[in-house]
């Protein structure tokens, strides 16, 4: 939630779950709506109506998107005009775009300094998982020790840009990296960075993210929604 408790529009919609006598968790229930139109829509769009309706803050996310979202048809995917705002709960990068970004936010640190400014209120706003897998290449075949030779020279030839990484790891909140040699972005999605549910501050709910692997869909598959974005 993006704004004090008291002052969310949806704040009605608010329900508990019980995980023992001393633990629970809030999350926003969808059928405390009483709207009839929630049965109609596909459980895809259902993850879009929670996300919407949990960050509603009148400003970037609107009641009128809400709204939106709640008469959705098969023909507005291809209208314009019934775009709607959606804020994941994560980001999955991989080093080819990640690195860019992560210039991207060490150069407005270095604005917001030049400013008068704190550097270290830039960061990233959802949490990002960055994988360096695309930098190996093949060197060494055809031996035991092929693997640990062409990770070798996969530091050797990278080692300013993983430098660079392992600053970023460090100078910012919201920020994760996989090291390389760790695998591929999109299994190491699904196998260890997929959470299917959040818990921000006892506020529960449904995992989703977009990615900039064009396997990042494969994530679906978990019930976890998301989307590849190229850049």
């Amino acid at each position: 939630m993006n704004q004090s408790r008291g002052d969310h529009p949806f704040l009605h919609l608010v329900d508990t779950l019980s995980l023992s006598d001393d633990e629970s968790l809030n999350f926003f229930s969808l059928p405390k709506l009483n709207d009839d139109r929630l049965s109609t829509l596909p459980y895809s769009i259902r993850f879009l109506l929670e996300s919407a309706i949990r960050n509603c803050d009148q400003h970037e996310v609107t009641t009128q998107h809400v709204q939106q979202i709640l008469e959705w048809t098969p023909q507005a995917a291809t209208d314009a005009s019934s775009e709607i705002p959606f804020k994941p709960a994560r980001v999955l990068l991989q080093d080819y775009t990640g690195i860019p970004s992560l210039v991207d936010l060490a150069a407005m640190r270095d604005t917001m300094h030049r400013l008068n400014g704190d550097p270290k209120q830039i960061n990233p706003l959802v949490p990002v998982d960055l994988v360096i897998d695309h930098s190996v290449q093949v060197d060494y075949s055809r031996a035991s020790d092929s693997l640990e030779k062409n990770q070798a020279m996969e530091y050797q030839r990278n080692a300013e840009r993983f430098s660079f990484l392992k600053w970023g790891a460090q100078a910012f909140k919201n920020l994760q990296i996989i090291p390389p040699g760790s695998g591929i972005v999109h299994q190491i999605n699904l196998e260890y960075l997929a959470r299917l549910c959040f818990n921000t501050s006892g506020m529960a709910y449904p995992d989703s993210l977009v990615g900039t692997d064009s396997h990042t869909t494969m994530i679906c598959g978990l019930g976890v929604v998301g989307w590849y974005s190229p850049t």
